[in-house]
């Protein structure tokens, strides 16, 4: 397999199916593209039909977007997914939320590994959504902490989606509930995530527009 993906700093959406197979142990190889340069669109293009990344590549098939990234993964290697039928109803329901929602989060508060930001970005959207991040979190342990330490007791694809935000409230030094607090300690813990960080830290590449508060 082949991920094609972007700035390790920047790219919350690369994140997401890099995580799941570096935890799923699923072999694959990285092709990097430097994003937001004029060149970039068209090299994206070549392999990901909606010119964005990341794009799955597995043989001749080609799988865009990362949720849909996610679900090629459970059918392929299988785990993604709660076993029970409610709860996996409930980890669907929260990675759409994350896929299509917190918008204000987004804006805000957007992923940039390399920076320490405490008290930036604190406004009513992005507290808004921080809330509700902090509600699904804090729900997802009170019902699964007894099954393990990840969202679901066991890694999921809900853990692969919430990951950009666990490096985000990092970078901004968002304060949470011990639960959640434990969970994201947790998070950034993981041999794969310290990867990620370590080489977000090694890239050079600077994106002005996500250098929102220098």
């Amino acid at each position: 397999m082949l991920l094609v993906l972007g700035n390790k700093n920047y790219s919350s959406w690369s994140l997401r199916p890099w995580l799941a197979m570096k935890v799923l142990g699923v072999p694959f190889e990285e092709r990097y593209i430097a994003l937001y340069r004029p060149e970039s669109k068209q090299a994206i293009v070549r392999d990901s039909p909606s010119g964005k990344v990341p794009c799955l590549i597995d043989g001749e098939t080609h799988v865009w977007e990362s949720l849909a990234i996610l679900e090629y993964l459970a059918e392929t290697h299988g785990e993604l997914w709660p076993e029970k039928r409610d709860a996996r109803a409930w980890a669907r329901s929260i990675c759409a939320e994350m896929h299509a929602g917190f918008a204000g989060l987004r804006q805000h508060m957007s992923m940039n590994v390399r920076k320490s930001l405490p008290g930036k970005g604190r406004t009513p959207e992005s507290l808004a959504d921080v809330g509700r991040i902090v509600s699904i979190w804090s729900e997802c342990r009170a019902r699964h902490a007894a099954a393990g330490p990840f969202l679901f007791g066991r890694f999921s694809a809900a853990d692969a989606m919430y990951a950009p935000v666990v490096l985000r409230f990092r970078t901004y030094a968002v304060e949470l509930p011990e639960a959640c607090r434990a969970y994201a300690e947790f998070m950034l813990a993981l041999p794969a995530m310290q990867d990620w960080i370590e080489a977000a830290h090694r890239e050079t590449e600077t994106i002005e527009k996500f250098e929102l508060y220098d």
